[in-house]
């Protein structure tokens, strides 16, 4: 669906548009492979030639060069089609798990200027916080939510965690999605990241409730795009 988005950005520039780099293919009926040639990254793929399946297998074999190649291809085959992203992300955290794959994002996202996501709090306790720049945006605080919350509590589990938002520049993750049979094909396997938890998510965020929580807090949202004018 990847020219869809890009057709969006098209038609709505002011949008705020990332790129979630990834080395994992996790999804069991739904695989991926590396949009760079698979003989020059070798290290990331699994024996049937997609990416590894879960990031302790990629951050086991995966080797640095391996990975700056990697995502500079996804870089590379985003800007071809058109999209130029207001940031770069991690795909199920496998790059923050390694220093060297962490030092190999922060120079391509810098080569690049692009702005990346990065905590404060998670670089001080890995001993990071000398990797990124003066100038790179970092989150006070990553607010990620418990998805084993059932159902009917959800939306209380989120207003809960805005309790959680200190002054400063917050994230809170979200995953947005419909609970329709695409969706539902693509996460069959595994249910505690499937598509009805998505829709609640998508419910989530247009839900009155939440959006009035952010207000009485004096949460103010803002994005990638309005961040990104605010580094010099």
């Amino acid at each position: 669906w990847f020219p869809d988005v890009v057709d969006y950005a098209r038609h709505d520039p002011k949008a705020d548009i990332g790129l979630h780099l990834t080395l994992n293919s996790e999804w069991k009926p739904y695989r991926w492979g590396p949009q760079a040639p698979r003989d020059q990254v070798k290290s990331l793929l699994d024996p049937a030639g997609y990416l590894w399946s879960d990031s302790p297998f990629t951050v086991e074999h995966g080797q640095a060069a391996d990975v700056e190649r990697e995502i500079r291809a996804q870089i590379d085959q985003a800007m071809r089609m058109g999209l130029h992203p207001t940031h770069v992300d991690d795909h199920q955290g496998t790059i923050e798990s390694r220093q060297d794959f962490y030092a190999v994002l922060v120079k391509v996202a810098h080569e690049y200027h692009l702005p990346f996501r990065s905590s404060r709090p998670d670089l001080e306790t890995k001993g990071w916080a000398a990797m990124v720049s003066p100038n790179d945006i970092v989150l006070d605080r990553f607010l990620e939510p418990n998805y084993h919350v059932p159902p009917d509590r959800w939306v209380d589990s989120y207003l809960r965690m805005l309790d959680q938002v200190v002054p400063g520049l917050n994230e809170m993750i979200v995953h947005l999605g419909y609970d329709d049979p695409e969706l539902q094909a693509i996460t069959v396997v595994n249910p505690g990241w499937d598509a009805k938890w998505r829709q609640r998510d998508l419910d989530l965020v247009g839900n009155p409730a939440f959006k009035e929580a952010l207000r009485s807090r004096n949460i103010i949202v803002i994005g990638w795009r309005e961040l990104d004018k605010l580094v010099p």
